[in-house]
């Protein structure tokens, strides 16, 4: 059901069995695809594509323009997936020309209150941002990531698939993939190995990670070093090639 008091500017496209309530505005480039539920007082700009099964709630924020300075009215975009849900006050920025004037957040995420997703961004699938979270802009997340509320993310950095950010902390590095990070500035604290468990992975490939975990953290070596016996000490697979790629592709260098 739409309200009729709701804003909703011609070239709007509204997919099936959408709700909008009263006093939120629909920008004219906007698409919402089926199913989504926006409550009142909501606004999306444009141009902004989502997918189906977004909740949308109260005073929400989504496809505004950023807040970069540089920013100068340029058309960019933002592009969300399917069956997320943002909370109240929560703002999503579309992107700039200087990266790929793109924002763009997978499925099944959770964006909590206030939370916070700059311009150029790109954020996996089933993450959760609790409350007063932020990631500043041109910040990577990958799939799986939890980061904790009133926590904050540098430009540029990336947050790898599987990893946590406790409560409070602030990251100025590159993040690996599975690893757990806290404090000011955030530092890594083991394996998010309770997490892997709940996602089904194999005992025996968890204690590879940690193994690999061991090489990187626990000696005193370099990363050059820790990778390569990494490579002759281990049986390769898919998930120890995601924890090793995310320290190879580092351009901020990795928290340690």
């Amino acid at each position: 059901m739409i309200h009729p008091q709701a804003i909703i500017e011609p070239g709007a496209v509204i997919g099936k069995n959408v709700t909008i309530g009263p006093w939120s505005y629909i920008a004219s480039s906007v698409v919402i695809g089926d199913d989504c539920e926006i409550s009142s007082h909501v606004i999306i700009n444009g141009p902004t594509k989502m997918g189906k099964g977004n909740r949308i709630f109260q005073f929400a924020s989504i496809g505004e323009d950023c807040q970069d300075l540089k920013y100068a009215g340029e058309k960019t975009e933002l592009i969300i997936g399917d069956n997320n849900t943002f909370r109240e006050c929560c703002t999503i920025h579309r992107g700039t020309i200087q990266d790929n004037s793109l924002t763009q957040i997978g499925s099944n995420n959770l964006f909590m209150a206030y939370t916070h997703v700059a311009h150029d961004c790109m954020v996996g699938s089933h993450c959760i941002m609790a409350n007063n979270a932020s990631i500043a802009g041109h910040v990577h997340v990958g799939d799986h990531v939890i980061i904790g509320g009133m926590s904050g993310v540098h430009q540029f950095c990336h947050i790898g698939a599987h990893s946590f950010i406790a409560a409070n902390a602030l990251v100025l590095k590159d993040v690996p993939a599975y690893v757990m990070a806290s404090g000011h500035p955030a530092k890594p604290f083991g394996l998010n190995s309770e997490g892997m468990k709940r996602r089904g992975f194999l005992s025996d490939t968890i204690l590879s990670v940690k193994r690999a975990y061991k090489e990187i953290y626990r000696k005193k070596q370099s990363i050059d070093d820790a990778l390569s016996a990494i490579t002759e000490q281990s049986t390769p697979s898919p998930e120890l090639e995601l924890f090793t790629n995310s320290i190879k592709q580092s351009t901020r260098g990795i928290i340690r």
